[in-house]
């Protein structure tokens, strides 16, 4: 006999705005709420301890939402076929409802098996639709028509304490009890998880951080207090898409807001616009979007790698980004862009070297948004006008009294502007007097800018030339980009 309905939840965090709850919560059968740390996605290559840490916090925060409900999430570490074999040996699963997952191969290759077990185990899987996104979608017809109407639909609201779940009593698992202990501890200057600092997040932005949204967006300093900061939130599921675009129009005509909503309105479409070429074409996570650039020659340099990856470039706003990165997560979209041109243009190595070492660093890593963006920004989509970012350029405009420079990199505390945006152009005296050591990288950074730059506008203009790029370009248009 079938006797539960389960609520799958993967990154989606939260309950509120969730349609999967919702059906599961009305259809009858008692309601189990699930979440498994799947060791698939535990070991694979594009995730961290912090992502780990940051999912853990906000099943916490569930919990706790949940209090006086008698139910909780139940958090399983295992694959799914085995977690739902034992949860369907215990219950007997009626009905599994979750959303569809726009994620790597990896948990599409568990979808596929999982789709075949459900089938041979008369389990229905209801999944419902991420945001604005369109499973197997071909084109863009209609697509910002779709968007706005997803966007503006009524936020769905759920009434926990009126409805029927698996009592706690019932949801005790051995598999349960196997969370590291570093899990448990908050790490300083990485955001934590949960919807109850998500919508704390939001306010504050609405409050006063908003105001200077527009004007700070590309600092790498301010931007860490203008910008909304909500993109973990976004990514793990924390606070819907939705809230978070009403809650924009709900302050559209907040005197000294509007130019920062108008800005933050457009990235939001973006959000799904992006998530949606990856959906579209989900194979960009092995190659170049547009197929023609498999044949663009890289060297691939594995010391100069090894520097990037470190922060020891020898240029000094790319390497404070880096090891910012590592420190908290989190560093602006100019900045991220500039770290990805900075790789694939100036040390001409091959996207795929990088793509997986920033998706570990940004706590708010989103494959339908990593992909497309990394590839936009390692100019191989041959649509997109390449960008050569020139990091000493980036530092005079953005950071120009060095703050964020001085507050990563240490070794050039005493260093000031304008010296500090152009080091090894010290003289050894001053390199003494600002206590730089002879072997400093900043006295002799890992390639030479100017030269690095030229070869890369030669290589990368000429490249984007060629008749098979602009074949494959207009293939890619017509399938990622909306109609006139």
């Amino acid at each position: 006999m079938k006797n539960i309905n389960v609520v799958w939840f993967k990154r989606d965090l939260r309950l509120t705005d969730h349609q999967p709850l919702n059906l599961a919560l009305t259809n009858g059968a008692p309601t189990l709420l699930l979440y498994l740390f799947e060791p698939e996605l535990l070991n694979d290559g594009h995730y961290d301890e912090r992502h780990w840490r940051f999912v853990w916090q906000s099943l916490n925060d569930m919990n706790q939402q949940l209090k006086g409900c008698n139910t909780k999430v139940l958090i399983l570490f295992s694959s799914a076929v085995k977690a739902f074999r034992k949860l369907d040996t215990k219950f007997g699963i009626e009905n599994v409802f979750s959303y569809q997952e726009i994620g790597l191969e990896v948990s599409f290759a568990r979808d596929r098996t999982l789709t075949q077990w459900f089938k041979d185990a008369n389990i229905n899987w209801h999944e419902s639709p991420y945001g604005a996104v369109v499973r197997g979608a071909r084109d863009r017809i209609d697509w910002d028509t779709h968007w706005k109407s997803v966007m503006r639909a009524p936020i769905e609201s759920t009434d926990l304490k009126h409805n029927s779940f698996v009592p706690l009593e019932l949801l005790d698992f051995d598999e349960e009890k196997h969370t590291p202990e570093s899990w448990t501890t908050k790490q300083k200057g990485i955001q934590t998880g949960g919807t109850t600092l998500a919508w704390q997040t939001l306010e504050s932005f609405f409050q006063e951080r908003g105001r200077h949204y527009y004007y700070q967006i590309s600092k790498p300093l301010e931007s860490r207090s203008a910008c909304t900061r909500l993109s973990p939130y976004l990514a793990w599921g924390n606070i819907s898409l939705r809230e978070v675009y009403q809650a924009l129009l709900a302050h559209w005509n907040v005197k000294g807001f509007r130019r920062s909503m108008v800005a933050l309105s457009s990235r939001l479409h973006w959000h799904c616009h992006f998530i949606q070429k990856f959906e579209s074409e989900a194979e960009m996570e092995f190659r170049p979007v547009n197929r023609a650039y498999k044949h663009l020659e890289y060297e691939n340099d594995l010391n100069m790698l090894v520097a990037w990856k470190s922060g020891n470039t020898g240029y000094p706003l790319v390497d404070a980004c880096m090891r910012c990165l590592q420190a908290t997560g989190y560093i602006n979209f100019r900045m991220r862009a500039m770290l990805v041109s900075f790789l694939t243009h100036h040390l001409n190595i091959h996207w795929k070297h990088g793509v997986k070492h920033l998706a570990l660093l940004f706590l708010d890593f989103e494959p339908g948004i990593h992909y497309p963006q990394f590839q936009m920004q390692a100019g191989v989509t041959g649509t997109n006008t390449i960008r050569i970012y020139n990091p000493t350029k980036q530092a005079i405009e953005h950071d120009p009294d060095g703050h964020f420079i001085h507050l990563w990199i240490p070794e050039l505390a005493s260093v000031p502007p304008p010296l500090l945006f152009e080091p090894w152009k010290l003289t050894s005296l001053e390199a003494q007097m600002y206590q730089l050591s002879e072997d400093s990288p900043y006295l002799d950074p890992i390639i030479n800018l100017e030269e690095s730059g030229k070869a890369a506008r030669e290589r990368l203009w000429g490249f984007k030339r060629r008749l098979d790029v602009k074949q494959e370009s207009k293939r890619i248009l017509a399938r990622h980009v909306r109609p006139d």
